[in-house]
């Protein structure tokens, strides 16, 4: 596989020479299997750009939403492949017990908050709710699960011969647990992550933040590292950054951080290409 960052914040971020290497859009991934296959995680601003760089021969691709907040969907209006007839799209998302998840995205898709319908869009749409079993695209095997954010959420693991990402770009596994990391069987999100080649993993606090904000669904820094050292991943891809945090910022808590951790660490920035 390989995966390229194309929105990586948790809201969208002051433009300036602040944000210039890690990016002001929201979350947005690629995800490229052996044979061309496009898989598509999260439709933050960053779909936009990606959507420029599609090529006219790719006839199907795959979108893959964790959750419905408008910095997760918040592209999907100006993704210019969605004009293309001969274009096939399937849109995943979690299951909700009351409305469609069509009913659901034309809230946003739907005038007066945007011009256009869904319906009208031109390329060939399909949803789909997030099911329960493992399903595949192309070559690759996906599996969805629940995690714990705020609203019907889920974590997706994808693989591809014995390579495996985990893309958990909004949860807070630490949330009720009296000791964190604990049992693994309890901790939401594990399962997903167990093992895997790449974990891109929501780390929008320090700990002095995140004291102000349990419940709102993010994890701080530490609560990442922590996770992935449970989960016993091989690499860790920080993601969903503090709109209002400085390239610089960043770069310090990471660089402090480094030290001594039993996985690869990698600041998400928008541009970065990983082969998993």
């Amino acid at each position: 596989m390989r995966v390229r960052l194309w929105g990586t914040r948790g809201s969208l971020a002051s433009p300036g020479p602040a944000t210039v290497r890690y990016g002001g859009n929201t979350s947005c991934v690629e995800v490229r299997a052996s044979d061309g296959s496009l898989v598509i995680l999260d439709a933050g601003t960053g779909i936009r750009a990606l959507g420029e760089t599609i090529e006219p021969e790719v006839r199907r691709l795959d979108l893959l939403l964790t959750h419905l907040h408008m910095d997760h969907i918040q592209g999907l209006g100006f993704f210019g492949p969605f004009h293309r007839p001969d274009l096939e799209v399937h849109i995943w998302g979690p299951p909700s017990t009351t409305l469609d998840l069509r009913t659901r995205l034309t809230r946003y898709l739907s005038p007066p908050l945007f011009p256009v319908r869904l319906r009208d869009m031109g390329a060939q749409i399909a949803l789909h709710d997030v099911p329960a079993t493992p399903f595949s695209v192309g070559p690759l095997q996906i599996r969805g699960a629940l995690v714990t954010h705020p609203g019907a959420t889920v974590g997706y693991r994808v693989s591809e011969d014995g390579s495996s990402l985990a893309y958990l770009p909004d949860h807070e596994p630490a949330l009720g647990a009296h000791e964190f990391p604990g049992d693994p069987d309890w901790t939401s999100g594990h399962d997903l992550a167990a093992g895997v080649d790449c974990l891109i993993h929501d780390s929008q606090y320090t700990d002095g933040e995140y004291l102000e904000h349990v419940g709102w669904g993010h994890s701080s820094i530490p609560q990442a590292f922590a996770f992935a050292r449970s989960a016993g991943v091989r690499r860790l891809v920080t993601f969903h950054h503090d709109p209002d945090r400085t390239d610089a910022e960043l770069e310090e808590i990471l660089a402090q951080a480094r030290d001594g951790e039993p996985f690869e660490l990698i600041g998400g920035a928008e541009g970065l290409e990983l082969d998993v």
